[in-house]
């Protein structure tokens, strides 16, 4: 890789403008036209509005196996509170995730790949929107990704504080936890606060569920498995001196296991359920079962493992290690095509934790990145020589 210096500059170049311009999903304009101009100009076959602003990239040598390279491009709803010189220049919206690393890095490999031609086969560099909460992966599928550019195996990689810098780790199944969401309303009836024998107070039952839905994970499921149900917002009231009419609470559940998965929401809708026979008291659940679990093949994670045991040895490759309760909309995808989903280590002092205001892609292991995509591209598609 001759190149590399000057394509590490490059990319750095890349990924600082990207954070400087961050965009929601499904509304990366810029960045998704800037990540089309760029492969065009590397010179691959390009795909735009797949997946609303998603963009494919096709680079084709020989009549070998496909494969699929993904990064995610989409920003998060935040204000950013550091100072880099390269600082957010939208307000409110800042790449507090690193997707503006995973875009960089993947085009530093595409330039590079497309250069020199090391492989014999197809690769599809998938640049995804919406990865944050609205399931850009999905979104993709459904607009024929996998129909349209045939993969053998996709991979997907995510920058991950607490791993060290340029270390990476990839697991033989569950990454990273399915990701649901619930709405839960209770109505009951409002009255003077000072009376309150007069109605039926909203506030108090749903505080009780509140308790009682922590008893899902520890008493109902295995201490063995992982479960997760948090309440994450309770809304009530307009006054102190009113009992309200109603309450609201929303919250999210995240598990590793597809069957632990539907336990727990069999087990929140029955403790919904238990609440209406109660006189007077209306408590409705809405259920959204959002991104399954990210879970790796085997087969794929092993690849995964022997390119970086080869090119990062023993000591930067990481296996089967704890998986994150945080969720990936990459699950989609392994859910169609068979691959792996990996962490790329980014510590090198302090770890400041993803979706934090103070969160900046590390530039050093931009290097590290590219060359384990080339390399993971040269093990899958290899040059067979006569």
């Amino acid at each position: 890789m001759s190149d590399i210096k000057q394509l590490v500059v490059d990319a750095k170049a890349w990924r600082r403008n990207f954070h400087q311009h961050p965009e929601l999903g499904f509304a990366e304009h810029q960045t998704s036209q800037q990540v089309a101009d760029l492969l065009t100009s590397f010179g691959l076959e390009i795909h735009t509005g797949i997946g609303v602003t998603g963009v494919v990239g096709v680079l084709k040598n020989g009549d070998g196996p496909s494969i699929g390279l993904r990064a995610d491009m989409d920003a998060l709803p935040i204000q950013e509170l550091g100072a880099p010189e390269h600082k957010s220049q939208h307000s409110g919206c800042m790449h507090a995730c690193g997707h503006d690393g995973h875009t960089a890095m993947l085009l530093g490999a595409a330039r590079h790949l497309a250069a020199t031609k090391p492989f014999n086969g197809t690769i599809y560099f998938v640049f995804q929107p919406a990865e944050e909460n609205l399931g850009g992966a999905q979104k993709m599928i459904e607009d024929g990704l996998f129909t349209r550019f045939p993969m053998d195996a996709i991979y997907g990689l995510h920058n991950w504080p607490g791993l060290p810098a340029g270390h990476i780790s990839v697991n033989d199944g569950a990454m990273m936890a399915s990701l649901d969401t619930f709405d839960i309303k209770v109505t009951g009836k409002g009255c003077h606060a000072a009376m309150p024998h007069m109605g039926i107070d909203p506030i108090v039952a749903a505080s009780d569920i509140v308790l009682r839905l922590q008893t899902i994970v520890s008493r109902h499921i295995s201490p063995l498995e992982s479960a997760v149900v948090s309440i994450t917002m309770f809304n009530s009231g307009e006054a102190i001196n009113v009992l309200p009419e109603s309450a609201s609470l929303q919250g999210t559940v995240r598990c590793l296991n597809g069957v632990v998965r539907d336990q727990v929401q069999t087990l929140l809708e029955g403790y919904i359920d238990s609440y209406n026979q109660s006189p007077g008291l209306s408590v409705e659940l809405t259920y959204h079962q959002g991104y399954p679990v990210t879970m790796n093949h085997v087969e794929h994670a092993e690849i995964v493992s022997q390119v970086a045991n080869k090119h990062l040895g023993d000591e930067r490759s990481h296996r089967n290690t704890p998986p994150s309760m945080a969720s990936e909309d990459f699950a989609f995808m392994l859910n169609e095509c068979p691959g792996a989903y990996f962490w790329l280590g980014v510590d090198e002092e302090e770890s400041i934790a993803l979706h934090n205001p103070y969160y900046d892609f590390n530039d050093n292991v931009i290097e590290v990145a590219i060359r384990f995509w080339c390399d993971l591209v040269k093990q899958r598609l290899p040059i067979h020589k006569e």
